[in-house]
């Protein structure tokens, strides 16, 4: 039902109007044309508030029924301005929301993978090392802190890549931030904080802003210690780790540069200089010749992956190649163990939370099976004990309580075979068999396929087994015998009941539910783009001409410093 709206001022009348599909540009469009103006030079104001434009509806802005709107003219340039004005609160507002979203889903996705909780998703964020190897840092609280620092420095790295440097700054501020909350002593173990400190001074010096110069060299002289501590003297430890390549020189590069840049509007020319002379030499380091790139090009490998390869070992072919095919085969170790996560996050989906809402501890698990115990009877004594193998152990050997988990095991698989084959009469519903009959042929035949190949031979031979088949279309679902387990094939997380009767399935649909399910995903693709050597991986062709840049600069300063002595040199004609 459209409500009235009374407009007084430039126009007056009443306006019938949907409050919950118009917008406030809407009305001010019908507004302007019974005025007899252009709609930028028309302001509405309700309750004392002007009313700007955006995708809110009316009523979400809170004009009700009955409402009284001002409306007022102002000058065409006033009315653009103001537009204007709206226009840019409202890409600040939505920029504070993307900034606030994106902190928030590092979190969350910290919090659920740093605890050992239950991954909502179907894999793990797991802290890597150079070598690509897995490691564990600290406590949970660190480890969460790492996490969440590392998901913000890689979404900041994207939005640098796109140039939206202030938006950058903002997420590597939180980054910071997050890093901060870990202990020191492990951070200085890594180089990430270093090169977090290193792009933040980038986003200075490409905002061209002169206000960040004294905060720029106390960054610049942080991030110097931390990566040499991190790198070892001279990167030592970086030549070990990498077999002798050097893939931090274009990340050392745009440190020298920086430092100069500083050094420069400082003041301290000579010391800008020698920054500035250390950057141009790596800097020609990292040319590739063509001919290297067309020769890599030509073994098969693309432009960018050859040249970063080529860059990473100082033009040498041979070691480039080594690199590609180690990279290439540690890409498809990933991809097996993303795989072999993907199966043991469905696995333990199956066995249900904790009550503290864990996952059960594989690990664990399979030292309890190790000793002969069945998986599922373990799982579920791990699970009602909270991962504590001792009274795992002595649940499972005291006849009483191995009897109570045997039942409870059961009565779930039950529970679970039912509602896959339910799933799979549904979906063979869906293609549109009759239920009875869709029933009947998942109860007969058991798999999903099979059943799906008897009904479509039913369907071009009516007059077969079909009686046969009808008989059944009453009787219940079948339970499969241990072995038969998982034959439908379905992968749904079923629940178990916690010691205190809540429900494992329920807490994390309710988890899922409050997630930012599309910033979140958007954060781990970026991750999973990268690699070990990601953070090394720097196209330089902006610090080369910055380099050269300053470096004229430099000269001309010297030249005119030159002339100004000259001149004071020359003897006095008198």
């Amino acid at each position: 039902m459209a409500a009235k709206l009374k407009i007084a001022g430039a126009w007056s009348g009443v306006l019938e109007a949907e409050l919950e599909t118009w917008s406030v540009s809407m009305l001010r469009h019908q507004v302007a044309q019974r005025s007899g103006c252009g709609a930028e030079s028309i302001n509405l104001i309700c309750g004392g508030k002007l009313l700007k434009d955006g995708d809110e509806s009316l009523g979400q802005v809170g004009v009700k029924n009955n409402a009284k709107i001002m409306a007022t003219r102002v000058s065409v340039d006033q009315g653009k301005a103001l537009m204007i004005e709206n226009q840019k609160a409202l890409a600040e507002e939505e920029r504070a929301s993307r900034l606030t979203r994106i902190k928030a889903a590092a979190m969350s996705l910290a919090k659920r993978h740093a605890d050992g909780s239950l991954p909502i998703e179907d894999f793990n964020l797991e802290l890597e090392n150079q070598s690509g190897e897995k490691v564990q840092l600290g406590t949970e609280n660190d480890q969460r802190a790492i996490m969440t620092g590392l998901m913000l420095h890689a979404s900041a790295k994207q939005l640098i890549k796109r140039q939206q440097y202030e938006d950058a700054l903002e997420v590597l501020t939180m980054g910071e931030e997050a890093f901060s909350l870990c202990d020191p002593k492990l951070i200085e173990l890594v180089d990430n904080v270093p090169i977090l400190q290193i792009d933040m001074v980038w986003c200075y010096f490409m905002l061209r802003d002169m206000s960040w110069l004294s905060l720029a060299g106390v960054r610049l002289a942080k991030a110097r210690v931390g990566i040499e501590r991190a790198h070892g003297k001279e990167s030592s430890r970086v030549r070990i780790l990498q077999g002798g390549r050097c893939p931090e020189l274009p990340l050392y590069l745009r440190m020298d540069l920086l430092e100069g840049v500083v050094a420069y509007h400082s003041g301290q020319l000579q010391k800008s200089k020698a920054f500035l002379s250390s950057a141009q030499a790596k800097y020609l380091q990292l040319q590739v010749p063509d001919e290297l790139l067309s020769l890599l090009m030509s073994m098969g490998y693309r432009q960018n992956d050859a040249k970063r390869a080529l860059r990473m070992s100082g033009q040498d072919v041979g070691s480039a190649v080594e690199l590609l095919v180690d990279l290439k085969e540690k890409k498809m170790r990933k991809r097996e163990d993303d795989r072999r996560r993907q199966h043991e996050i469905m696995e333990q989906k199956r066995f249900g939370i904790t009550p503290l809402r864990k996952a059960v501890d594989l690990q664990r698990l399979s030292e309890l099976e190790s000793i002969g115990f069945e998986r599922a009877l373990a799982a579920e004594a791990l699970r009602r004990n909270e991962n504590d193998t001792q009274k795992a152990l002595d649940d499972l050997t005291n006849p009483e309580t191995n009897s109570a988990i045997q039942l409870n095991v059961e009565s779930r698989r039950r529970k679970r075979l039912h509602q896959e084959a339910d799933a799979v009469i549904e979906k063979l519903v869906s293609m549109g068999f009759q239920r009875p009959i869709a029933a009947a042929a998942v109860n007969a035949y058991g798999t999903e396929d099979a059943a799906l190949n008897h009904l479509l031979a039913l369907h071009d031979n009516p007059n077969g087994s079909a009686a046969a088949v009808a008989n059944t279309a009453n009787s219940t679902h079948p339970v499969p015998t241990a072995g038969e387990e998982n034959v439908l094939g379905s992968q749904e997380f079923v629940s178990s009941q916690t010691s205190d009767g809540s429900n494992g399935e329920s807490s994390t649909l309710n988890q899922e539910e409050e997630r930012d399910v599309e910033m979140e995903d958007e954060l781990t693709e970026e991750l999973q783009r990268g690699d070990a050597l990601s953070d090394y991986d720097i196209e330089v062709t902006i610090e080369g001409e910055a380099i050269n840049e300053y470096l004229g600069l430099i000269t001309s300063a010297e030249v005119n410093t030159s002339a100004e002595e000259n001149v004071k040199n020359v003897p006095s004609s008198e």
